[in-house]
């Protein structure tokens, strides 16, 4: 799903107990790397794959740290107070999320390298993975805009 809004989905349904603003990012920041393939044409030139490391948990695990250290520098210049752990698992959730969505519909991903094994595709047909990240985002913005109101009143 590079470059899709569809990631946003799973993660507003699933971000209410974690800290909201690092999970919508984590299950998006991963799509950089399908995003430099195909800008710098590394899939023809380097026969570097689409979904690369960036999108095996490993690699995931990577870019999540690299993120919950950001968001913590992020939410200091405006004086938030942040628990690092949290940042971290919410990070982590998010990308390992997106990557698993991805497994179910990418044949290059190998979300437990250095195995090449992808045991998540082809369980779920693009348009189950889709709608599923549809319905998430209907039932997420709803439970968001309860949630806020409920806090509001």
């Amino acid at each position: 799903m590079p470059f899709t809004p569809f990631h946003l989905g799973p993660a507003l349904l699933f971000a209410t107990t974690l800290d909201f603003p690092t999970f919508l990012i984590a299950n998006v920041i991963v799509d950089f790397e399908p995003f430099l393939v195909m800008t710098y044409d590394l899939d023809l030139r380097y026969g570097y794959p689409l979904h690369g490391f960036f999108h095996t948990f490993l690699g995931g695990a990577l870019v999540a740290l690299i993120l919950a250290e950001g968001m913590v520098v992020l939410y200091s210049q405006f004086g938030k107070e942040v628990n690092i752990k949290k940042l971290r698992i919410t990070a982590l959730s998010g990308i390992w999320l997106h990557i698993v969505l991805d497994s179910f519909l990418y044949m290059d991903i190998k979300p437990f390298f250095p195995l090449s094994w992808n045991p998540f595709y082809g369980l779920f047909s693009g348009i189950e993975v889709y709608g599923f990240c549809v319905v998430a985002f209907v039932i997420g913005a709803l439970l968001h805009i309860v949630t806020k109101r409920k806090w509001e009143s």
